[in-house]
């Protein structure tokens, strides 16, 4: 897929969307923010680039800045990129927080007591009520809203289109079945010749159980807790033992069938055309619009359930300014004439835009979809409603529960093993996952438990 930029007719759209869209609340709110008092803002994001780079997120302020004269923008420049969390308590404890900044993991910044309640703010807001369902409620915790969605991305495969028409066989579509993509990747694999079905198997464990239950979600966390002891998960292990131990991954070829490939590693393979599913996340888009000589499109996971990664604000408890910080958090994320604005900007300065819509608003999505021409996202965005969301950033403990957390079982050389050692042992089939999920289980559901405790649930 190429990026199209039909540029004179996506302007005159733009300028008449956006004139139209200063309706009587806009109105209302360039009344209530031209008029007052001067207020500055300050603002702390790892995604601002340098001054001299001026890009997207840094012309996006000056935007702001424009429509609302009397409030100004101060970039926190203390804030490390190298060191976030830290940097973030270190201001904390000087009393000197950025109104409004990025959130790794919004349970951090709840358990650090950093993050302003703004149920009521976002209530009232007709564009918050656009932000899909499910990320909503990923931001919500005991009934009150405490981050800001703003950038989102989904995860998914990516399929070569050409690779399986040259081979005659069916191309993968968005919505796929386990069979089709299990069928899909073993039937392309020719390691001899170079190609091979898949970049890596390991997400699956993820994913497989949501594929084939709708009432679980990523890593079968739903309903407060985990299910790792589930048939749903033992089959997503197998499938991906199955495919690990058969050569129909490139990540688990020895180095000598890596040797067929035109490439060092799965990411130069996928650009050569040696995979014909890659795993990766939409902000890959750009880059594969710009540089893949192949016909390809975004294909998400089986079973057609769009998997939901986002990016969070937070505005700081001690502001000064709530008001004025909601309005810039919307204006640079959620908001219909923000992000309107920013695909203008793009399309004025050809700088990519990265982030998909956070907002439902048909207006918006028509516009995106006018400059990224990429079928699969499409139908992604009309599957939102059935959506989950990778909860690393939005479920307490979920680095514990997922990864990090020992288990107590000896791997190898390793006497204390973590769940992600452990689950990768039983990837290569050195374990049997059957006689240790009982036991995951329970630590990954306890992890959450005082990841829990740690924000006062």
């Amino acid at each position: 897929m190429k990026l199209v930029k039909p540029w004179i007719a996506i302007l005159a759209s733009f300028m008449l969307i956006v004139g139209c869209s200063n309706n009587s609340n806009d109105a209302s709110n360039d009344s209530e923010n031209n008029t007052g008092d001067q207020v500055t803002v300050t603002f702390a994001s790892w995604a601002l680039g340098t001054e001299e780079d001026q890009n997207l997120e840094r012309l996006m302020i000056a935007e702001f800045e424009e429509k609302y004269p009397n409030i100004k923008v101060e970039i926190d420049e203390s804030i490390s990129t190298d060191d976030w969390n830290n940097s973030l308590s270190s201001a904390a404890s000087a009393n000197a927080m950025p109104d409004v900044f990025m959130v790794s993991q919004v349970p951090t910044g709840l358990a650090n007591d950093w993050l302003l309640d703004i149920t009521e703010m976002s209530e009232a807001d007709e564009d918050f009520a656009k932000i899909p369902q499910v990320v909503r409620d990923s931001a919500t915790y005991n009934d009150a809203v405490y981050a800001i969605p703003s950038a989102q991305h989904f995860l998914g495969y990516f399929v070569n289109k050409d690779l399986y028409n040259q081979a005659n066989l069916d191309v993968p579509e968005y919505g796929f079945s386990i069979d089709e993509f299990t069928e899909a990747v073993r039937s392309l694999t020719n390691v001899n010749s170079g190609v091979v079905g898949l970049n890596h198997p390991f997400s699956i464990v993820d994913w497989y159980p949501s594929a084939v239950n709708e009432t679980i979600g990523w890593f079968t966390f739903s309903d407060e807790e985990y299910h790792l002891d589930s048939n749903e998960f033992i089959s997503g292990i197998n499938l991906t033992n199955n495919i690990a131990t058969n050569g129909y991954a490139y990540d688990n070829l020895t180095d000598d069938q890596k040797a067929n490939f035109n490439g060092e590693h799965a990411g130069e393979v996928f650009a050569s055309g040696g995979i014909g599913l890659n795993w990766d996340g939409t902000w890959a888009v750009e880059n594969y619009a710009a540089n893949l000589d192949f016909d390809w499109d975004f294909v998400g996971t089986p079973g057609g359930r769009t998997v939901i990664v986002n990016d969070f604000m937070g505005i700081s408890k001690s502001t000064q300014h709530p008001e004025e910080a909601f309005l810039f958090a919307k204006w640079m994320s959620f908001g219909k004439e923000g992000y309107l604005k920013r695909l203008d900007v793009a399309v004025e300065t050809d700088k990519a835009v990265n982030n998909l819509p956070v907002t439902q608003d048909q207006e918006v999505l028509d516009a995106f979809f006018e400059i990224q021409d990429v079928p699969g996202l499409r139908t992604a965005y009309d599957n939102l409603e059935n959506g989950i969301v990778e909860p690393v950033k939005t479920v307490p403990g979920f680095v514990q529960s997922r990864w990090e957390a020992p288990t107590g079982i000896a791997i190898g050389d390793e006497p204390n093993a973590n769940v992600s050692a452990l689950i990768d042992a039983s990837i290569r089939g050195e374990i049997k996952i059957e006689d240790y999920v009982s036991q995951i289980n329970e630590l990954a559901n306890q992890k959450y438990q005082e990841g829990k405790e740690a924000i006062g649930q």
